[in-house]
């Protein structure tokens, strides 16, 4: 089990979540966030402090952020446009910096102003 961010991070990126993660399991694609579902803890820290209410523990993501749930493991173990290769687990967000590519879901998802 793990924590999910869905839609209302896309194009938002505050980053207070990063700050908070104590196992730094919270990644930057270009578009958006994303926990890695091997590396979360459950310890629950970047729910209360997303402005946005993006993040949920995966049992309680509202219906319309259900996809995001596998859309987050799929950003981890799939090559994405832009990244040749599956990121895998790398071990910690802050020593593999911004990824600069999302999955097809957010990529695809319109611009937010």
């Amino acid at each position: 089990m793990a924590y999910v961010i869905g839609e209302p991070c896309i194009d938002v990126l505050d980053r207070a979540c990063l700050d908070e993660c104590p196992v730094d399991s919270i990644y930057e694609g270009a578009r958006a966030l994303y926990i890695h579902p091997d590396e979360c803890v459950d310890c629950g820290a970047c729910e209360p402090v997303c402005p946005v209410e993006a993040s949920y523990y995966e049992d309680d993501l509202p219906k319309s952020l259900v996809p995001f749930l596998q859309d987050n493991a799929r950003f981890f173990a799939e090559p994405l446009p832009g990244r040749e290769a599956p990121l895998g687990s790398p071990g910690g967000a802050a020593k593999t910096g911004v990824v600069g590519a999302d999955t097809e879901l957010v990529a695809g998802h319109p611009p937010r102003e």
